[in-house]
């Protein structure tokens, strides 16, 4: 469960203050080609959040003549994928388009805390105190409950195409954190410190698209801020017919991916994603999934239960139904390549910006972690009277991200222990109670360890301050409403499929059972387009190696 975050005078020093925090990187300008050989026209890069390696092969073995098995029969499978630590979707996309992990991108979360920029609305940057709410997700749309994200389109949601392809436009500044430097808010594309393949495409002169949940994706435009051509952004958590958002109801969610399909599928067809404008097929484009995503998290929707059976080998009904859905989706993808004569010079890419755990219901315990953050506080404030509360913000799923008012050892290590001696009594699927030691935790880094954990320096003002890794099975939440979460270092979050096939889904497919991160998708990306991968400064920094496998067979 996310917390909003207790905004409180941040004991940080004059150099923290005053620290570069809005990244001054751009695109570079003239991306070189790579060694001359036969590039592919297109890259379309389709992301099913939430789903493993485990669930792409049982619905291959099920289903042996569906589109994604012959995907994973005709392409290169990396059974052993993982994603970045923290396992959320922000991370999780970054990682997928930089080739970078949080200490080269910068971004920690899509809800988290930065210690030198200022708080929202702060006008008299002079005098203000740093620390503030870095929250990229809805609540920077100017209307959170519209479909539209406050655009004022007619007639939604049928009329949801004709959405601006430009959602910086619908974020609200005043929602923003500020730069003390420019006193000026920090857009989502800004806070990213690294460059994008979109980037690099544009500056080659390619055309570039993708659809995503939030318009706070403007982040996937990179520095530059002008990265996708065409960037579409239905608002997810807004309000859906019947009630509750479109992640509340499996089919909601399903009709929502579908708007985002359809984009695309115009996008294949050489116009923009309203299916309007002629503007040719972009060069590297795509989508993501949140169908699965939902289906694994809910209890029971639309009359089915939702998640895995017992075992957790198996998707239960709801998960089943999803699964078939994004199936038929990438089904209706291939065919219109092949209708447009596209399938021969495209390069389908299949992964996920993250998992989900856990998979068995029976190991599910749901701690409420509201319990947790106040004891921190009151054990610190009783030995420091006076003192701010410990935790300016956390971002608990299933582990923990502290960031701490007071970045000393002193404050860390307490927040360490605190959490280490307490147990943390849950709730269980069957409705039982499950008491869990170490606050439901495996094991807890703060301070030095923190940053050594990420690779980043102590007084980097972005990395958690407390990072807590959870046990598996818990999910940390108030109430009853979910059986799975993301975020976490559980090997279910971060194991997901990930294969590079042609778009014709037909040839010889092989199995790369090697270890291989997410990242590598991103210069894998460039070098399929016969771009140069270090164009991308995430793979400069990190030495992020394309995926070889991958390039030889779509030679």
């Amino acid at each position: 469960m996310r917390h909003s975050v207790r905004q409180a005078a941040v004991l940080g020093t004059a150099a923290l203050a005053l620290a570069a925090v809005a990244p001054a990187a751009a695109a570079h300008a003239s991306p070189a080609r790579s060694t001359p050989r036969a590039a592919r026209k297109h890259v379309l890069l389709v992301s099913v959040d939430g789903m493993h390696q485990s669930d792409l092969d049982w619905y291959a073995r099920s289903h042996p003549g569906s589109a994604l098995a012959r995907l994973a029969h005709s392409g290169t499978s990396f059974t052993r994928a993982q994603t970045p630590f923290p396992s959320d979707s922000f991370p999780g996309m970054t990682a997928l388009v930089t080739g970078g992990n949080p200490r080269s991108t910068g971004v920690y979360y899509d809800v988290s805390y930065n210690h030198a920029l200022l708080p929202a609305g702060t006008t008299d940057c002079a005098h203000a105190m740093p620390g503030a709410d870095v929250a990229y997700d809805e609540t920077l749309d100017k209307d959170p409950s519209s479909l539209d994200a406050g655009e004022g389109l007619s007639g939604l949601p049928q009329s949801i195409l004709s959405m601006t392809g430009k959602p910086a436009t619908l974020l609200d500044p005043a929602h923003m954190p500020v730069d003390p430097t420019t006193c000026a808010p920090v857009y989502p594309h800004s806070y990213l410190e690294v460059n994008t393949v979109f980037e690099v495409a544009r500056a080659a002169g390619l055309r570039t698209a993708w659809s995503d949940k939030h318009s706070a994706y403007d982040l996937v435009n990179g520095p530059s801020g002008s990265g996708v051509d065409d960037l579409f952004t239905p608002e997810i958590n807004s309000d859906a017919p019947g009630g509750g958002d479109w992640t509340s109801d499996n089919a909601h969610t399903q009709q929502y991916d579908a708007y985002k399909v359809q984009a695309v599928l115009n996008e294949i067809d050489g116009k923009d994603h309203s299916g309007r404008t002629v503007v040719g097929t972009p060069a590297v484009f795509g989508l993501n999934f949140q169908s699965v995503s939902t289906a694994q998290k809910l209890p029971t929707s639309d009359g089915l239960e939702g998640g895995y059976l017992p075992g957790g080998r198996r998707p239960g009904p709801l998960l089943a139904k999803a699964l078939d859905f994004v199936d038929a989706s990438v089904g209706r993808m291939e065919s219109q390549l092949t209708a447009d004569g596209l399938a021969r010079s495209t390069t389908i890419i299949l992964t996920a910006k993250h998992g989900q755990s856990p998979t068995d219901p029976g190991t599910l315990t749901r701690i409420d972690d509201g319990p947790v953050i106040d004891g921190i506080d009151a054990g610190w404030a009783a030995t420091h009277p006076g003192a701010a509360p410990l935790v300016a913000a956390a971002s608990d799923d299933d582990g923990m991200l502290i960031w701490t008012s007071d970045r000393s050892a002193a404050a860390t290590a307490y927040v360490r222990s605190y959490l280490l001696a307490h147990p943390a009594t849950g709730n269980t699927l069957g409705g039982g109670t499950r008491t869990l030691p170490q606050s439901g935790l495996r094991a807890v880094y703060a301070g030095s360890a923190s940053a050594a954990y990420f690779g980043v320096p102590q007084s980097d003002p972005r990395h958690p301050d407390v990072v807590g890794l959870g046990q598996h099975g818990v999910v940390f939440t108030g109430g009853t409403k979910k059986i799975a979460e993301h975020g976490g270092a559980d090997w279910q979050d971060r194991n997901v499929p990930l294969v590079v096939a042609p778009g014709t889904l037909a040839g010889d497919g092989h199995t790369v059972a090697d270890p291989v991160e997410t990242t590598q998708v991103a210069p894998t990306i460039l070098a399929l387009l016969g771009l140069r991968p270090s164009a991308l400064q995430a793979v400069d920094l990190e030495h992020t190696r394309t995926l070889p496998a991958a390039l030889a067979a779509a030679r």
